[in-house]
């Protein structure tokens, strides 16, 4: 099992849900935030350079099983680009997921996603 994060751009979020469902990825976690990556918004203002502002994000966590890996990074990659080489469009972390428990059933592992 892996727990799939992404951060996207908030305009790309429609798009990334239509290809997940198109990829049968249904059940996700949607968090609004805000960060700061590599875009070059440093501004100068009086001789002084402005530290950036905070970009609104969008946090897409997954959890899915090891089948649904590369289904699920394939789908967000493609949807959430904007073009070629856009520095922005965001990240994708893949972390082990130790264990996964559904309260209702007390179901564990990979059944319980």
């Amino acid at each position: 099992m892996k727990l799939i994060t992404a951060i996207i751009q908030e305009d790309k979020l429609d798009t990334v849900r239509e290809a997940l469902i198109q990829a049968d990825v249904t059940r996700i976690s949607v968090s609004r935030i805000s960060g700061h990556g590599r875009q070059e918004d440093i501004d100068i203002y009086r001789g002084r350079k402005i530290v950036p502002n905070l970009i609104p994000k969008i946090r897409i966590e997954i959890a899915v099983n090891d089948d649904f890996v590369d289904p699920t990074i394939n789908a967000i990659v493609k949807s959430a680009r904007h073009g070629s080489g856009e520095v922005g469009d965001g990240k994708i972390f893949v972390t082990p997921l130790e264990e996964c428990v559904r309260i209702r059933t007390d179901e564990r592992g990979g059944t319980a996603i």
